[in-house]
């Protein structure tokens, strides 16, 4: 099977590697990849926004099955595109994405279905949203309703700090994206992500995972895309994931069916446990990045022939093996990330890190010649296996340690509500 993987990310080196471990596979190409994704595939230079072109790619390479990674591809329909030109494709519908693409949208989709989720107001001008900010007081979340990066999401501790992130959307800091708004009740708990394939009908959960969003150390400053992840996420334990399977994921899958965009690609699930049972907290219509950096490192099973089950609509009977090991990844970030950052400094001492244990996935890299330099926020991510969360820890940050690269940062405690849980 000829492979065409989307992106340029960590998620995409990793869904890269992963899949050229498949016996199914004659050739692995990426679009248009990073610094790192060389290594597994065959980088083909190419602007993933304009479909035509990545048409014009999988006739020029005879493509079997294309893959798309990010979800600024997925909400703009790329995959309904790749399919009318008549190739294998895994990404959900444009009509299916907006799970992703609306935060109104999904949570229409929750009060349709009964779907546990907070509580919330959904508007489209300055004067409503700030009104009913005051009538709900803080701490609360504030979103924008469309793709920002990872970065669209406020959790106000004050109403000054919401006051400020409704101005900022509504003058145009996210762009379309923060058109409209979607404010939220603050939920208390844990958040942790569940990552589930549907072939429209058909359903096969993955794993668990815990991200770290916060850019500093002790889950504080800025949101950012992620800085971290574990896999599996213990605090979620089988009765709330049985739970979450019957509430939430099962329900999102009729009602998408039941309107006629049924969904085939893979539900990213981030939930929040409360006193009152898991409640959705937003969807995502692809793999989750770095989470499938740490997810990739602990599946023993051929990822290629999930994927394409998913997109023929074949899932059923299925089934999905893991390594009984825990994987933690780390992020090297450029300084200033997630706010402005440069672009082209050296970095050295990456492929001494890959190991039996240990592989770096690579995010913003290019290379130059013999040179890999840093081209992104975020840089590369550290991935290790152990056998507890904390193994996995020191694993991934010895594996930080030897890599050389002053302008680089990352945080130091990736894993730290496991590990004290376990402690």
């Amino acid at each position: 099977m000829r492979v065409l993987v989307i992106g340029s990310g960590g998620r995409e080196h990793a869904l890269a590697w992963k899949i050229a471990q498949s016996p199914l596979l004659t050739k692995l190409f990426i679009a248009p990849g990073n610094g790192g994704t060389g290594s597994v595939a065959e980088n083909l230079a190419v602007d993933v926004t304009d479909h035509a072109a990545v048409v014009a790619l999988c006739r020029q390479h005879q493509i079997d099955f294309v893959v798309v990674g990010p979800d600024a591809q997925v909400v703009a329909g790329l995959g309904d595109d790749v399919r009318a030109a008549g190739f294998t494709c895994f990404c959900p519908s444009k009509a299916a994405g907006q799970l992703e693409g609306s935060k109104g949208f999904t949570k229409a989709l929750c009060d349709e279905m009964d779907i546990p989720t907070a509580a919330y107001g959904r508007f489209n001008n300055e004067a409503s949203a700030l009104a009913y900010l005051y009538t709900q007081g803080a701490p609360i979340v504030i979103k924008a309703d469309g793709l920002a990066a990872g970065k669209g999401v406020t959790v106000a501790m004050t109403v000054e700090e919401a006051e400020e992130a409704i101005i900022d959307c509504f003058s145009g800091a996210f762009g379309e994206s923060g058109a409209e708004v979607v404010i939220e009740e603050f939920m208390e708990g844990e958040e942790v992500s569940l990552f589930v394939l549907c072939d429209g009908s058909n359903i096969l959960p993955l794993t668990t995972a815990q991200d770290h969003k916060r850019a500093f150390d002790g889950d504080t400053g800025p949101n950012t895309g992620g800085m971290g992840a574990y896999s599996p996420a213990p605090v979620m334990t089988r009765d709330i994931y049985d739970e979450t399977i019957d509430r939430v994921i099962w329900p999102t899958v009729r009602g998408l069916a039941a309107r006629g965009t049924p969904y085939q690609g893979v539900l990213y699930a981030g939930l929040m446990l409360t006193e009152d049972g898991p409640k959705l907290v937003e969807y995502n219509a692809r793999f989750g990045d770095p989470e499938t950096q740490v997810m990739m490192m602990r599946m023993q099973s051929d990822l290629l022939p999930l994927l394409h089950a998913v997109a023929t609509g074949t899932l059923a009977g299925h089934d999905v093996a893991w390594k009984d090991q825990f994987a933690l990844t780390v992020i090297l970030a450029t300084e200033g990330y997630p706010g402005s950052y440069g672009k082209g400094s050296v970095i050295t001492g990456v492929q001494a890190v890959n190991a039996e244990h240990t592989h770096v996935f690579h995010a913003g890299t290019r290379r130059d010649g013999d040179k890999l330099l840093a081209w992104g926020g975020r840089v590369l991510n550290v991935t290790a296996l152990g056998d507890s969360v904390r193994e996995a820890q020191q694993r991934a940050y010895a594996g930080v340690d030897a890599i050389d690269w002053p302008e680089g940062f990352c945080r130091r405690d990736i894993g730290w509500r496991e590990i004290a849980r376990s402690r």
